[in-house]
């Protein structure tokens, strides 16, 4: 009498399994590195040391067919409020951060200096979304980073990140973009599923599309 409910229950249990596996092993791996080389995914970036064993961590690139001094600016003027993300801004802004990418580069944002804040949220929101510069290197390296204190962060539920942002030239007037994002966080079962499993297909989308974009619009700028 009692195996009838089970029955349902065992298969799907057993299918969840099989598309978590192969989540797992075919999307997963493409997800945390798209666009990267095996040396770029191994290699050790500026920031690394900020947090020195991620829960999470993702390297992703792309070709941009202009120099790194013509990449450089788009990045620099990254962030809510300047230039955008060059990402899916109506989608972002179904949360209300308010952003709108720049399809040029704006000379009054291209000052940024280690201890600026990069904003993700408008800053009058009430919500902390905000990065530190951690390191600058025109026109090769930019690294944002968390703030505050580690320990207080996580205890809140809060992820310790850093994002780089690597310009390295090809020497065909191509430039590689490398972004590689870190974090930790308190390993509990909400944390996994908010920062990690939870983030992977979305900021993996957004990122993409963020990567793209300056591809776009650096290469449309060279070329004019």
């Amino acid at each position: 009498m009692q195996a009838g409910p089970l029955r349902p229950a065992a298969g799907a249990a057993l299918a969840g399994g099989v598309v978590l596996a192969g989540y797992a092993t075919l999307i997963r791996p493409r997800l945390l590195r798209w666009g990267a080389t095996d040396q770029e995914v191994a290699e050790a970036l500026p920031g690394d040391e900020v947090v020195a064993q991620p829960r999470y961590q993702t390297t992703h690139a792309v070709t941009i067919h202009a120099p790194a001094g013509q990449v450089w600016p788009w990045l620099v003027q990254l962030g809510q409020g300047r230039g955008g993300l060059y990402s899916y801004d109506w989608l972002e802004n179904l949360f209300g951060l308010g952003f709108r990418s720049a399809n040029r580069i704006l000379p009054e944002l291209q000052q940024l200096q280690v201890g600026d804040q990069v904003w993700l949220a408008p800053r009058d929101s009430g919500m902390p979304l905000w990065y530190q510069v951690l390191d600058i290197q025109p026109p090769q390296a930019l690294v944002l980073g968390p703030h505050g204190d580690r320990e207080e962060a996580l205890a809140q539920g809060l992820p310790w990140p850093t994002w780089t942002f690597v310009l390295r030239e090809l020497g065909d007037g191509s430039t590689r973009l490398i972004v590689r994002m870190c974090s930790d966080f308190k390993p509990t079962l909400l944390g996994l599923l908010a920062n990690k499993y939870g983030l992977e297909p979305v900021h993996f989308a957004m990122e993409r599309k963020m990567l793209l974009g300056i591809k776009q619009r650096a290469e449309q700028a060279a070329a004019t």
